[in-house]
């Protein structure tokens, strides 16, 4: 590859970690010996204790690497939420081992160990604000077409027309489009200038670093020129190429054969999600108890003669069916049908097609309750299926749960159903409602195919961060 701004980024992030922790360590020794009054019985200088620390910062940055901060996936997330929990761990772990290194060391290099609890604090607000500031600076640099990744997009499948989006979209990524080669149709008219007729008028005329093919016509080929011309080569496979890559080599006999997973959430990773999810289920349940209450006396009390708590019945893994629970958000006479058949219903069938044309949704839904509304926005209509969490009809974090009359419109629905459905999920955090029904899809199959406890975690901040701000919230 002809150039590589990825690694300046993460030259700059390591310098300014290593910077971040020194000027942490140094702030808590200050605050120790001049602001906390509290006596304290050893006393080292300044200098002497920078440069103990200095010695040490390596060993931070090793920690750092451990965890995963430099990279890509990490450290270019638009969320910042895995990156922040990542530099949480590593201000407990990093200080810890500094407690560990002065208890077998002959020399103390603390003036109290109040300077370590200290130090831990700071360290993860100095490393979140020098890493913001780097963050801050590398935006506006790519905002501006300098420090990107100059890309030729090749294929003609709907991936060229969604990477063009993405990539005019999110100049932060670190692409910006030099070529497209593909059909009039799937380039935006605004792009439509970048297009030629062949790879190898593409690569002659346009300086590019990456290719990114999205069909499989003369893969080899094309990729061959990416080694001639020195760029890096990315192929955006079809749903079902993607689930081959998660497969093992075995032997049987003498011939070897490629074990194709659905999804990496088998054997020990199932087991920890289901303990995740009592676990973490539980406590939630515990903190949402007195709110519930309040909330259904609420819903109760607005129609004393409907339940308040709706089921109804969903497929989760291995298309089995569980009845799920929340609070009912529509009018009795409405729930459990279809939206086809309750617009039938009240005489309204001209709203089905704005409904579906509106990815799903009405701003003024004549099916929903005024208290309804609010429940929707803020998420709290969800609440009671922590009991299904708990029960294991689904889990915490996972696809959508697929309502039976929809399976129409989900050609892969198999693959969804490899996994439990989940109260929140990849999707639901990239958007809820504001995004489209093939990009809800989309993400959820890039969950199914690519689970970690990583992604779970990070899914479940995020779902805190979008209720609160309500993003896509409707």
């Amino acid at each position: 590859m002809k150039k590589d701004p990825g690694l300046i980024f993460r030259i700059a992030l390591l310098i300014g970690d290593a910077v971040a922790i020194v000027a942490a360590f140094l702030l808590a020794y200050l605050f120790r010996i001049h602001v906390d009054h509290r006596p304290y019985f050893f006393e080292a200088s300044p200098e002497d204790f920078v440069r103990t620390i200095i010695f040490l910062v390596p060993i931070w940055l090793i920690i750092l690497v451990v965890l995963g901060l430099y990279n890509k996936r990490i450290i270019l997330n638009r969320s910042r939420s895995p990156e922040l929990f990542r530099i949480f761990l590593a201000s407990i772990i990093g200080t810890m081992a500094l407690i560990t290194y002065e208890y077998f060391s002959e020399k103390s290099i603390l003036p109290t160990r109040l300077v370590a609890i200290y130090a831990m604090f700071l360290c993860f607000i100095m490393l979140c604000i020098f890493r913001g500031i780097i963050h801050f600076a590398r935006t506006r640099f790519t905002r501006k077409d300098k420090g990107t990744l100059r890309v030729i997009i090749v294929g003609n499948n709907i991936n060229t027309t969604r990477l063009v989006e993405h990539f005019a979209d999110f100049p932060e990524d670190g692409y910006s489009i030099a070529g497209i080669v593909a059909n009039k149709s799937l380039i935006p008219k605004e792009f439509q200038k970048k297009r030629y007729t062949s790879i190898k008028e593409a690569l002659a005329h346009a300086s590019a670093d990456a290719i990114f093919q999205t069909d499989e016509h003369g893969i080899e080929y094309i990729y061959s020129q990416a080694i001639k011309y020195h760029a890096l080569y990315y192929y955006v496979p079809s749903e079902t190429t993607l689930s081959a890559h998660t497969g093992d080599l075995e032997l049987i006999g003498d011939t070897p054969a490629i074990s194709v997973r659905i999804t990496p959430l088998v054997g020990t990773s199932k087991f920890i999600k289901r303990a995740m999810d009592i676990v973490l289920g539980s406590v939630a349940f515990i903190i949402a108890a007195i709110p519930m209450a309040i909330l259904w006396l609420v819903i109760k009390l607005s129609d004393i003669r409907s339940p308040a708590i709706y089921s109804e019945y969903r497929l989760s893994r291995y298309n089995k069916k569980v009845k799920i629970f929340k609070f009912r958000s529509m009018k009795q006479k409405y729930c459990g049908m279809m939206p086809e058949q309750a617009f039938a219903k009240m005489g309204k069938p001209e709203l089905i097609e704005k409904y579906r044309k509106n990815g799903d949704y009405l701003p003024d839904d004549p099916r929903i309750t005024k208290i309804g509304k609010f429940i929707r926005k803020t998420s709290l209509d969800e609440l009671p299926q922590l009991i299904n969490v708990i029960k294991g009809d689904i889990s915490l974090v996972g696809p959508r749960a697929l309502v039976p009359g929809e399976l129409r419109d989900y050609g892969d629905r198999s693959l969804l159903l490899s996994v439990k459905s989940g109260l929140t999920g990849l999707a639901q955090v990239s958007g809820r409602r504001s995004i489209s029904f093939d990009e809800r899809r989309a993400l959820d199959l890039y969950y199914v195919q690519n689970w970690s406890l990583w992604l779970d975690i990070s899914i479940l901040f995020r779902t805190i961060g979008a209720v609160f701000s309500q993003k896509g919230a409707k």
